[in-house]
């Protein structure tokens, strides 16, 4: 006798996300690992992990659910196609699944055992994950050289510039010549030339006039 039974998992991704690459060959065959036909055509066949699941599209909402008959290769005749039914829910981690798996032959057990969990819900967390951008990490910033206290002797030094300062000489005054003092022989010279004058005066007057005698007296 078929049974039923429901399972959820979060996924990291949004709901149309989920949906658009459930129903994408590519994406499907990359999410799950195995090869899939799928298709978003209302009424369309589709695969999955290389045609081990094979199955029609029966009811299709973008963003919100997807219905699809699914019949494995242990089904036999008598077996009818079970219904796969995904709802998807938007949520703060990203999207809850809930899936519900119906009209399950009794004595396959190993869907709801852990089949969806390791070919379905683990590769998908995987799966957009991987697709997520990395957050880039924060920059460090380089930490700032602590100032050296300058010591007394370095305080009083003004900063050095690029040319070396040499300490300027100041020309020393020329010395000026000590005035010439007037000599002895200057002043006597003027003296003497005085005394000279004077001299010669006094020995004229004191020298003896000689009267000559007129000729016409001697004749």
């Amino acid at each position: 006798m078929p049974y039923s039974f429901r399972l959820t998992a979060t996924i990291p991704a949004s709901p149309q996300d989920i949906y658009e690459t459930w129903l994408d060959s590519l994406g499907h065959s990359e999410m799950t690992g195995g090869e899939a036909t799928m298709s978003d055509e209302l009424g369309a066949e589709v695969s999955a992990w290389d045609g081990y699941i094979s199955g029609r599209n029966l009811e299709l909402i973008p963003g919100e659910r997807i219905v699809q008959s699914w019949r494995t290769e242990e089904f036999d005749d008598e077996h009818e196609d079970s219904i796969v039914t995904i709802v998807l829910t938007e949520v703060d981690d990203g999207t809850l699944l809930t899936l519900e798996h119906s009209n399950v032959p009794d004595e396959q057990r190993s869907y709801e055992e852990g089949g969806w969990q390791s070919n379905y819900f683990e590769p998908m967390v995987a799966y957009f994950e991987s697709r997520q951008p990395q957050a880039a990490a924060p920059r460090r910033q380089a930490p700032r050289p602590k100032a050296r206290r300058a010591s007394p002797k370095t305080a009083a030094k003004p900063p050095a510039t690029g040319a070396r300062k040499t300490k300027r000489r100041v020309p020393a005054a020329p010395k000026r010549a000590a005035p010439r003092t007037k000599t002895a022989s200057r002043t006597s010279k003027g003296k003497g030339k005085a005394g000279g004058k004077a001299a010669a005066a006094s020995r004229a007057r004191a020298r003896p006039r000689i009267r000559r005698s007129s000729r016409r007296g001697r004749k």
